[in-house]
């Protein structure tokens, strides 16, 4: 069996650089761009302008072993390649809080490599000089922190993200305490983000 070498960010200068993920059977493909390391990792960072990387200990979150990688400008950071007709490619689906948040897995294997809310469309993005077909939130409409209006919602689960690309290592994440970890099962509307240490029935 062949092995996958981890790289590590080499490099304290912040860099965005488009990353491949999959589901296992790879039905799901998609491409997120992170700009590691964060150029803000405290636990309430300026959500437009870094990454976010979160553990939450919703039994939603918990249950689905869920890493959260939150980007600063998700119309312009993911595309989805393939399916790009989501829940008519293979993909099934699940909601929950109040069936406002889309919880995507294939339908072959199982895997959930992203959630989401709002509206999305098909769109083109350059990737590396190349340009490239896929579906995406809808351009124009996005904010992460809602300060124009609903906007939408977007989590990359950064477990499904392929390792041993240029700059990503979860390891680093752990050791250079970037992850905040969420408390969600007592307040909802306040998600008390804190460094260092999962809340009660969260996880590492």
């Amino acid at each position: 069996m062949a092995t996958t070498t981890q790289q590590t960010s080499t490099t304290t200068t912040p860099t965005r650089r488009p990353y491949r993920g999959s589901c296992h059977c790879g039905l799901t493909k998609y491409i997120v761009f992170i700009t590691l390391p964060p150029v803000d990792p405290v636990p309430i960072p300026d959500s437009s302008k870094t990454v976010r990387i979160r553990k939450c200990n919703c039994s939603t979150c918990h249950k689905m072993g869920l890493t959260h990688v939150r980007v600063p400008a998700s119309h312009n950071d993911f595309l989805l390649l393939s399916p790009t007709t989501l829940f008519d490619g293979g993909l099934r689906d699940y909601k929950c809080f109040e069936a406002e948040i889309h919880w995507p897995y294939c339908g072959t294997c199982g895997v959930r490599c992203f959630a989401w809310s709002g509206e999305g469309e098909l769109k083109e993005m350059e990737v590396g000089g190349e340009k490239l077909k896929g579906w995406g939130k809808k351009s124009g409409e996005w904010n992460e922190d809602g300060s124009k209006g609903e906007g939408g919602y977007l989590s990359i689960n950064a477990i499904t993200i392929e390792p041993g690309q240029e700059g990503f290592d979860m390891r680093e994440w752990h050791e250079k305490g970037w992850i905040a970890y969420l408390e969600m099962q007592k307040h909802l509307d306040n998600i008390d983000p804190r460094m260092g240490t999962p809340y009660p029935g969260g996880m590492y």
